[in-house]
């Protein structure tokens, strides 16, 4: 009878010790990732949001999930999908490279933590209450892309000083125009330049843009950090070469594909930010609790293959202040 007991015993407790060691095991986080763009033009800010979290001990598929929802360049999207992820009840919603993923994210949840980033000023478009103490739920990374608008206009009447109308390219949808257009003609009138400014919000309209630009005999071009135009560099490249039109970008990744000059941040860097945020929050900090991040250094590279194609002549002084010249 004793011996019948025992092998019972431990029959149970071989049965047992897995079961109990299962519910040990800790549930792997989940983190939703909510884009504007689209998976082939975001692959660039996927890869570096990877990284970031990597550095901060998460491996996807190791000891993180990701749910990932992108908008496809249409924002109406963003709204539902970022309920869908607060449904899932993931650990973490990430938005970067969209102000308008961010303002979509915190208008479904004021408890899931929101990582983003973007280069409109997240304290003016309603993101966060200040950047050192950012309050409730919200935190992230700033570009200061927005804010470089002045600079690359006079980036522009550098390269060319006899041009006299510029335009600027704006998105009906991007919450920081007014500022972004009153940044320009202020910068403008004081080098006693004109500020025409062109709307495009499809493919379609950045083709007509370019043509409107044509039309009217406008100089120059300055394209501001919206991610919609961000992931259409490929486009912007080669309708600027095909029109003969000198444009300066928000960030290289214009550059990299032929486009001719751009000043701004290293945006790969502060993807890999929000990456190490999020990495951060999921160990337990509280998104009150982390400054939004703001950039340190500014790079301007120019593509000097482009400019001959453009027949454009880069002064010395220009080539002196690049960070990087590609040939």
């Amino acid at each position: 009878m004793r011996r019948r007991e025992l092998i019972a015993g431990l029959w149970g407790a071989a049965v047992a010790w897995p079961i109990a060691a299962r519910a040990q095991q800790p549930v792997m986080p989940i983190v939703g990732f909510l884009n504007a763009g689209s998976t082939e033009t975001s692959a660039n800010v996927v890869a570096a949001f990877r990284k970031g979290l990597s550095e901060a001990g998460y491996v996807e598929g190791r000891n993180v999930a990701i749910e990932y929802r992108f908008g496809n360049n249409n924002s109406a999207q963003l709204p539902e999908m970022a309920a869908d992820l607060v449904r899932r009840k993931v650990a973490v919603i990430a938005t970067p490279s969209s102000v308008l993923a961010g303002l979509a994210a915190k208008a479904v949840t004021s408890t899931i933590p929101i990582v983003f980033s973007t280069g409109a000023d997240p304290v003016q478009s309603g993101l966060v209450e200040s950047l050192n103490r950012p309050g409730g739920n919200v935190t992230g990374v700033t570009t200061v892309g927005a804010e470089l608008g002045a600079k690359r206009l006079g980036l522009l009447h550098a390269l060319l000083p006899s041009a006299t109308r510029f335009a600027m390219l704006a998105n009906p949808i991007y919450p920081v125009n007014a500022l972004l257009i009153g940044d320009l003609r202020t910068a403008a009138s004081i080098i006693s330049r004109q500020i025409e400014v062109v709307t495009a919000g499809t493919n379609r309209d950045i083709d007509a843009a370019f043509a409107i630009m044509v039309q009217q005999r406008l100089d120059a071009l300055v394209v501001p950090p919206d991610q919609f135009f961000i992931s259409r560099r490929v486009q912007f490249a080669t309708l600027a070469v095909r029109h003969a039109v000198p444009v300066i970008y928000p960030v290289r990744d214009f550059v990299e594909v032929g486009g001719l000059m751009s000043y701004g941040s290293n945006i790969a860097d502060q993807h890999r930010q929000v990456g190490l945020y999020v990495g951060r929050i999921l160990k337990g900090e509280k998104p009150a609790d982390l400054p939004v991040m703001q950039p340190t250094k500014f790079e301007f590279v120019i593509n000097l293959t482009t400019a001959r194609v453009l027949d454009i002549n880069v002064p010395t002084t220009l080539l002196a202040q690049a960070d990087e010249v590609i040939e």
